[in-house]
């Protein structure tokens, strides 16, 4: 009986064994199968997994110099393309040595590396090393986002599978080197290689490969720009593992480790954004709406746009201005909206104020045609019609004088007296010939530039001069291709109309140049200016000049932004003169 009470006994351990075993094993099994259904549910929470490689975003325009060197780029957030196969292989080995030495071994995780990490962080008691090996940090490239969430983690390892399955270990790289966020916002290597030693990453150096295979580990912190020497010191460290893999010697890596330095001052773009602006606005009138990656071909000259802005910042004090400078068939060359674009992005070029006396010339133009030579002899005297009875700027009026030194001296009472001779509309029409004839009032005010009209559009009227009387149609594009390459526009110039005759031109070419040897513009005056014009708006709200040297036509402007007077002392002849002067000496 005892016997088979011990039976029973063990019968009634072996069933609760059988049933806790049992129990334990149904709910490891549920578990198993919740997971499962959380891991599905966020398997299909996922965006395609197709579509993750093709992200969208606005089209990028790159905007380019007239020697095609890039000056800027708007809405770019990625650099070139770059592979395995078209750089050199310093590049992408400084990245796998430094990040995932084992990348070429293992699969979308490294097992090793993630249990030594685990070991680290526990040592440390805090997360002080990662194992994420480069295939999973495309994924998280991929997706954008930093979330440390489960959902977020089972997902990058979702993709991370995926990746390895569907690419080989080159492309992933190729993902990798492309993804990367570097630098300014913008992603890939070769983003950051123009941004930091202003060339792509195709021509990177040893020691500039390994300076931005530095910055993966916490661009900010790492950066060759703003943290040189913790990118350099870590540089050297990725050199020497490069060295120690064999990717390179030892007198390589040392060879490199000379050659490290911080990398350049990025440039300041801001001096380009008024006329990058300005071009922006032309495009779609060329091509249309922009669906697609533009490179622009326009027609500014880098060097000269740096020295104008440059000298504008560093004389313009109080005030405001704008500078725009034309070659002689109308390729805009420079184009200054302002001082500061982080300021105020209101482009100055385009701002309609009145010109003063630097509308003159189309007046004197109209008297030169009607058969008048600068010998001719004019009456400077009070001139008055109905109630308006403008006076000359220093009130002195100087009787006979020849039309030359009446134009040098930029007196009033002569121009309106030519127009009163020959007729507001002829000067209208004269204007007009000219490109700029909208907009002007048909009134004896017009004739000392009370008509309102823009520097761009001022400086045109001399550019017709000075491309000997034809017709000058300012423009800023020569070419816009896809990144591809195709020509999606280019710039066919039509046939120039000559608007002015040969003596005309002749004539006033000479009276110009006695305004900056003789007259009001003197201030203006080297060697290699041709000629020019001042002007200054009533109560020294506007203050202009418009002069050549044989490369272009520029025109500066000085004024307030809220059309209120300035010191008595700015006039066209002081410091648009100045400005002038500062720029083509």
């Amino acid at each position: 009986m005892q016997k088979d009470y011990e039976e029973t006994k063990q019968k009634k351990k072996r069933s609760f064994k059988a049933r806790l075993l049992g129990f334990f094993i149904n709910v490891f099994l549920i578990l198993v199968a919740l997971c499962g259904l959380y891991v599905l549910f966020v398997f299909l929470q996922m965006p395609s997994l197709d579509s993750v490689l093709h992200e969208t975003r606005e089209p990028a325009i790159i905007f380019l110099d007239k020697n095609s060197r890039e000056i800027r780029a708007d809405g770019r957030i990625m650099g070139a393309a770059v592979s395995v196969d078209n750089l050199p292989p310093h590049v992408w080995q400084a990245i796998v040595a430094i990040e995932d030495k084992n990348f070429f071994k293992h699969g979308a995780i490294s097992y090793r590396g993630t249990i030594r990490a685990i070991f680290v962080n526990m040592f440390n008691g805090h997360f002080a090393a990662g194992g994420s090996t480069i295939t999973q940090q495309t994924a998280k490239n991929i997706f954008l986002s930093r979330d440390k969430k489960i959902s977020r983690k089972i997902q990058e390892l979702i993709l991370s599978m995926w990746l390895e399955n569907r690419f080989t270990k080159n492309q992933i790289l190729d993902l990798y080197m492309n993804r990367v966020s570097l630098v300014g916002g913008m992603r890939g290597v070769d983003a950051a290689a123009n941004m930091l030693f202003g060339h792509g990453a195709r021509e990177l150096t040893l020691a500039e490969s390994a300076q931005i295979a530095a910055m993966l580990k916490a661009p900010a912190a790492y950066s060759p720009l703003k943290n040189p020497e913790r990118n350099i010191a870590r540089a050297k460290i990725i050199l020497s593992e490069m060295a120690r893999q064999n990717y390179i010697t030892m007198d390589d890596a040392q060879s490199a480790i000379a050659q490290l330095k911080p990398a350049p001052k990025s440039q300041n773009t801001n001096m380009y954004r008024y006329w990058t602006d300005f071009v922006r606005e032309e495009i779609e009138s060329r091509i249309g709406e922009i669906n697609q990656d533009l490179y622009v071909y326009t027609t500014l000259d880098a060097k000269l746009q740096k020295r104008v802005a440059a000298t504008l910042v560093a004389n313009i004090g109080e005030y405001q201005g704008a500078i725009v400078a034309i070659s002689k068939d109308g390729a805009i060359q420079a184009m200054v909206g302002g001082d500061d674009y982080s300021v105020s992005q209101f482009n100055r070029v385009l701002a309609l104020r009145q010109p003063g006396s630097a509308f003159k010339p189309v007046v004197y133009l109209v008297a030169l045609e009607n058969g008048m030579t600068p010998e001719s002899y004019v009456n400077d005297s009070p001139f008055t019609i109905g109630d308006y009875n403008p006076k000359n700027y220093d009130e002195i009026y100087y009787g006979g004088i020849t039309l030359a030194t009446a134009f040098a001296k930029s007196v009033n009472s002569v121009p309106l007296k030519l127009t009163k001779e020959y007729g507001i509309d002829s000067v209208l029409q004269m204007a007009a010939r000219l490109g700029v004839g909208n907009n002007l009032k048909r009134e004896y005010s017009t004739v000392l530039g009370a008509s309102e009209m823009t520097l761009l559009d001022l400086t045109t009227i001399y550019s017709v001069i000075w491309n000997d009387g034809k017709s000058v149609h300012p423009y800023s594009i020569n070419k816009i291709t896809d990144s591809s390459g195709h020509v999606l526009y280019e710039r066919n110039p039509s046939e120039e109309m000559t608007v002015l005759q040969p003596q005309t031109v002749e004539y006033m070419k000479e009276m110009l140049y006695e305004v900056v040897t003789k007259g009001t513009g003197k201030r203006a005056y080297t060697e290699n200016v041709f000629g020019g014009k001042t002007g200054t708006s009533n109560d020294n709200r506007d203050a202009w000049f418009i002069g050549t040297i044989p490369d272009y036509v520029m025109g500066v402007w000085v004024g307030r932004d809220d059309n209120k007077p300035m010191s008595s002392k700015i006039t066209g002849g002081t410091l648009p003169a100045t400005i002038f002067h500062e720029i083509v000496k």
